[in-house]
């Protein structure tokens, strides 16, 4: 995986269908994960992708390990698996808000970068900014639909919260 920020190209050398499908399937993994719909977020990556949440100073100083990673479609539905049935934890939920996604071609696949913030609202109704960062994505399209073959959730801040329970 490539562990340095993409250098993007101007969008306009991605074809429009190409785009809106990129843009489409970023914007739906996050309203997955912001509606409670978890068991759907495997299912925007390929079988054999990668994702990894890390924190800014880690990925600048080429540090790959991860806060969480996930090897394999298999391994994100386990932890949705074990985030249902094992884990404890005060309820939350996420919402995301994203920033417009910069998109390149890179041979037949595709990179992109989305800056976003995410606001967790606990239970009693208390929010906060729980996270800032970028995605960095490598993707493919296929029967005109957009896959993750991966997915670097860059973390702004090094101080993470112990409640990191549901995906970014």
């Amino acid at each position: 995986m490539n562990t340095t920020a993409p250098d993007l190209r101007p969008v306009h050398q991605v074809a429009p269908a190409a785009r809106l499908a990129i843009h489409d399937m970023i914007a739906d993994c996050a309203h997955a994960i912001d509606d409670d719909e978890l068991e759907r977020w495997p299912d925007f990556f390929v079988d054999d992708a990668n994702y990894k949440m890390i924190t800014r100073e880690n990925f600048e100083a080429g540090m790959e390990y991860g806060i969480v990673t996930c090897e394999g479609r298999g391994m994100m539905q386990d932890r949705i698996a074990a985030l249902r049935a094992a884990n404890i934890y005060e309820p939350h939920t996420y919402c995301h808000l994203l920033g417009r996604t910069r998109i390149y071609k890179d041979g037949d696949s595709y990179r992109a970068r989305t800056n976003f913030s995410v606001i967790r609202t606990m239970q009693d109704g208390r929010d906060i900014r729980f996270a800032t960062g970028k995605y960095l994505d490598e993707c493919t399209i296929s029967e005109g639909r957009a896959l993750l073959t991966s997915r670097t959730v860059v973390l702004e801040s090094r101080q993470i919260d112990v409640l990191l329970v549901i995906p970014l």
